[in-house]
């Protein structure tokens, strides 16, 4: 085993310490002291750099049934993270390395080599591969693509459009030869981004006024994909303007998260007869057979600048909680992320 002096004895993780009701409050939550181990026979310890927080974070918090076992109670959370090994005890991994992997919300982490990736410094920011080279974009690569079967010409519009996945599904639409490309926003700074930096032909503050009406003028021909990343009003929205044979592919919807009671369903679903169209969930869990084709296509338009992206980077373990709370008020202008 190989390994550094410079390895501390304690390390800051967060633990869950009650299942929130609403909104997550900070008492839900705990930043607690943990020893540091040395990693087994197969394992590494990772100093981490960078943490991701994301939406989905939130039904991982909740003991309901889903896709993903739920947080443990009093056990440190998990996220993607991307950081340095520090001391090795695997094949192929070796101190100075920087690997991507999902134990995050901690400074240090014991990782099985089979679950961690290495990645290149040099080729991209670090940062990067937990947003527009990551999970975040293959989301939006693969949502668009694959489950909306996105075809050129296709009218797009896209929710949350000036987060992480949607500004990145907004400018993979139009480099592909979208014929119109409709985003929506919560604020005029971000609408401001989608059309001036990211190229979108129209977008809206979904705050200055109805959804279906903001829509209905941004695209007055209807939208043949639509990709939600919000639920509510947004999708009710969207399927009023479904063209025939139009799509819709269901990546998240943040509106609802923090909902204590059931959401009302789409009033306009009947519309989905008239046009034929089609509502379809996806994880992009289930997509990485696309990762190899994802990376060799997005990767040059992210080199060559042809495909923009923001990060809004937080400093400190200690304000991870809070970075995460900022994703679900849309505080963030592209990927949220926190910097050790």
């Amino acid at each position: 085993m190989t390994d550094t002096p410079s390895i501390p004895a304690v390390s800051r993780e967060w633990h869950l310490l009650s299942r929130p009701v609403g909104l997550p409050r900070p008492e839900d939550f705990a930043l607690v002291g943990a020893p540091i181990p040395q990693p087994g026979p197969g394992q590494v310890l990772v100093r981490n750099l960078y943490l991701s927080v994301d939406p989905y974070m939130r039904g991982r918090m909740s003991a309901a049934k889903s896709y993903v076992a739920p947080y443990e109670l009093g056990r440190a959370m998990q996220g993607g993270a991307v950081g340095e090994v520090v001391a090795s005890a695997a094949d192929g991994l070796a101190v100075g390395d920087h690997v991507l992997h999902f134990l995050g919300w901690r400074e240090y982490a014991v990782v099985d080599a089979g679950h961690a990736v290495k990645v290149d410094p040099d080729a991209a920011p670090l940062s990067a591969y937990l947003g527009v080279l990551g999970m975040t974009g293959l989301t939006a690569y693969a949502g668009l693509l694959r489950t909306a079967a996105f075809k050129a010409g296709d009218s797009v519009f896209v929710s949350g459009a000036a987060g992480a996945v949607g500004s990145q599904v907004g400018q993979i639409a139009r480099l592909k030869g979208a014929g119109r490309v409709v985003g929506s926003a919560g604020s005029d700074e971000k609408v401001r981004l989608l059309l001036d930096e990211y190229g979108f032909d129209a977008a809206f503050n979904y705050k200055a006024g109805p959804v279906h009406e903001q829509l209905a003028q941004a695209a007055p021909d209807g939208v043949d994909v639509y990709f939600d990343n919000v639920g509510g009003d947004h999708l009710e929205a969207a399927i009023g303007s479904l063209n025939r044979g139009g799509r819709i592919a269901i990546c998240g919807m943040i509106s609802v998260y923090n909902d204590t009671e059931p959401a009302p369903g789409p009033r306009s679903l009947s519309r989905l007869i008239q046009t034929r169209g089609r509502i379809e969930g996806f994880l992009v869990g289930d997509h990485y057979d696309l990762q190899p084709r994802f990376v060799e296509e997005v990767g040059p338009w992210v080199a060559s600048g042809a495909l923009k992206y923001r990060e809004t980077v937080v400093e400190g373990v200690g304000n991870t909680l809070e970075a995460f709370l900022g994703v679900l008020r849309g505080d963030n202008v592209g990927k949220m992320l926190v910097r050790l």
